[in-house]
């Protein structure tokens, strides 16, 4: 722990520092096409009156030369990165080609810089992660070292985007470690903590969307939370159906996939001329959306271009975020809903249902709700943000088989959950589960009388059962074992006079009746064997049973019982007088 903790130091200062070279890029090349300058400034790409031209063909221009970037570079630039550092987690060892940490920040910056509805977050997330996975393969480290720096570096670059330390850990846990220990955690946090650190004297300290903390809560509005949580959700599966309706669409093209994120910017082109503001990354729509400041006519022309653009772009396969699109599309939801829903503050209900499409869209309902309070530092809202947060989630499990991040790897044809509980294999100790009447032979015991001992193949006694016998001296002592294919073997080549200590062999495992059954499992995995001797642990040479494959299902058996049994374990009792 302490030495992948010393290497994440360095990976979460790289990070940090390939998130503010992406912010930056991103806005030279905004600036180049939409206002003709050189400047690094973040800028919205619908701030100003462009030609109609400009507008209409930039987007197409940057999905072309992403399309050209994903075919002649690597594949694996194309989507919003997210799945992307899953699949990579998974299924690659979580290595990561070099030329991915090149051009997945350029292809995102070309496909922002463009007017493409996308964040930076994604890409900086498979950038950062490329950067740690990079790092950790010049070192000699096993798989999971590997995938706790390529998360290290991920988070580590998200922190620096949003300035979002705690929301970039919880982001990990919930949707990138898969595993909840020390051994990740801490190394992960470092990283974040370094990245933060950095990114103050680069990007600033304070917080993305400073809203107004003045919030007057009351009971009608955790109500009301509920309600918006359920429109989040709803929003977020409206969201995720356009996506991969989208990416079926775009499969069904008789043309190469190198075209679709130019026919993809087509569509934002011309959502653009409606909507301007809808183009780019939008973090001065979110601000006005979370102050309170934004009209009504352009609140609904993001709720309905942006949903619709940013859905139909992604599913073309070019390259850019889904967090900072969700922030504002969320947000017009939330603003949309203020004007029904009784004034709290300004932008209350864009916080609350921002916080909900993030949960209803990522299944990731903590990331939302840390994200909105580090974004704005509205801590007074905390309640409020996980009652919608949840809701949404809840909806999004019930009517969506699928979060927008593990329907893509599902696509590829693999299986991902994120249901995590305690194995039960943990809480199960061998002394449960394993057999003590068991039958052991003398090394002086011929074979033949080994044979005779058990009875009839045919009578399926219990000696037949079992497969596995400990071979002892005279004194109790533990010698070897036979299993019951080289017993039977030796009796059917000679005349059964062969003695155990002949066929026997020394045992491959062992293990005391106060370990779990995980740490047998391990064993038998490692070891390549399904059965496994106990012996005393004050005694290692005087066996105590044997515990087999078989048995260490009786862990999960308990584990469907406690879930399926339904009982009632209290009852009423009425006490009549006798009277």
């Amino acid at each position: 722990m302490l030495l992948i903790t010393a290497l994440a130091l360095p990976v979460g200062a790289v990070a940090a520092l390939a998130a503010w070279a992406l912010l930056r890029l991103i806005g030279l090349i905004t600036n180049a096409v939409f206002y003709q300058r050189v400047s690094t400034e973040l800028v919205a790409p619908g701030g100003g009156h462009h030609a109609w031209w400009l507008v209409l063909f930039a987007p197409v221009i940057g999905g072309l030369v992403v399309g050209l970037m994903a075919r002649y570079g690597s594949e694996k630039i194309r989507g919003h990165g997210m799945p992307e550092a899953i699949e990579a987690i998974l299924l690659g060892g979580s290595k990561v080609a070099p030329r991915v940490a090149v051009l997945k920040p350029v292809s995102s910056a070309v496909a922002i810089g463009t007017g493409g509805p996308f964040g930076a977050e994604g890409p900086i997330i498979m950038t950062g992660g490329a950067l740690g996975s990079l790092f950790a393969q010049f070192l000699h480290l096993t798989a999971d070292e590997r995938k706790t720096l390529l998360v290290a570096g991920s988070t580590a670059g998200m922190a620096a985007t949003f300035n979002s330390p705690l929301a970039a850990i919880v982001l990990a846990v919930e949707l990138l470690l898969f595993e909840w220990r020390p051994r990740s955690l801490i190394p992960v946090a470092a990283a974040v903590c370094v990245a933060t650190i950095i990114r103050a004297p680069l990007l600033g300290s304070g917080a993305i969307f400073l809203s107004d903390n003045r919030i007057d809560l009351h009971l009608s509005v955790y109500v009301l939370c509920v309600v918006s949580g359920v429109l989040s959700a709803l929003l977020a599966l409206i969201a995720t159906i356009l996506v991969y309706a989208s990416e079926d669409a775009f499969r069904r093209l008789p043309i190469h996939w190198m075209w679709w994120p130019a026919i993809g910017g087509v569509v934002i082109g011309i959502g653009g001329l409606f909507v301007p503001q809808a183009l780019g990354v939008g973090y001065d729509v979110i601000d006005a959306e979370l102050t309170g400041s934004i009209g009504l006519g352009l609140v609904v022309g993001i709720l309905v271009v942006k949903t619709l653009i940013w859905s139909i772009s992604l599913g073309s396969g070019t390259s850019g975020g889904v967090l900072a699109p969700m922030f504002m599309i969320g947000g017009a939801l939330g603003s949309l809903e203020a004007q029904i829903f009784p004034t709290v503050g300004h932008g209350f209900w864009a916080l609350i249902a921002l916080a909900g499409v993030l949960g209803g869209v990522m299944r990731s309902p903590f990331t939302g709700v840390v994200f909105a309070l580090e974004l704005t530092h509205c801590w007074d809202a905390i309640l409020p943000l996980i009652i919608g947060a949840m809701t949404a989630c809840g909806v999004s499990v019930l009517v969506l088989k699928r979060s927008v991040l593990t329907e893509k790897i599902a696509r590829r044809g693999y299986h991902l959950t994120r249901e995590y509980d305690v194995d039960p294999l943990e809480i199960l100790f061998v002394s449960e589960v394993m057999s003590t009447d068991i039958v052991e032979f003398t090394d002086a015991v011929p074979v033949r009388d080994a044979l005779d001992s058990l009875g009839s193949a045919h009578d399926d006694g219990d000696g037949w059962r079992q497969r596995l016998y400990p071979v002892v001296d005279e004194g109790g002592a533990v010698l070897g074992v036979v299993t019951r294919l080289a017993l039977l073997r030796a009796g059917n080549e000679g005349d059964g006079s062969t003695r155990m200590a002949e066929i026997m062999v020394d045992p491959i495992a062992t293990t005391h009746s106060d370990q779990n059954l995980r740490h047998v499992a391990e064993l038998m995995s490692v070891l390549e064997v399904s059965r496994v001797l106990v012996v005393d642990r004050d005694d290692v040479s005087r066996v105590v049973g044997v515990v087999s494959l078989t048995q260490l299902l009786a862990g999960r058996q308990r584990d469907q019982q406690e879930a399926r049994d339904r009982e009632r374990v209290l009852r009423v009792r009425l006490v009549r007088s006798a009277d």
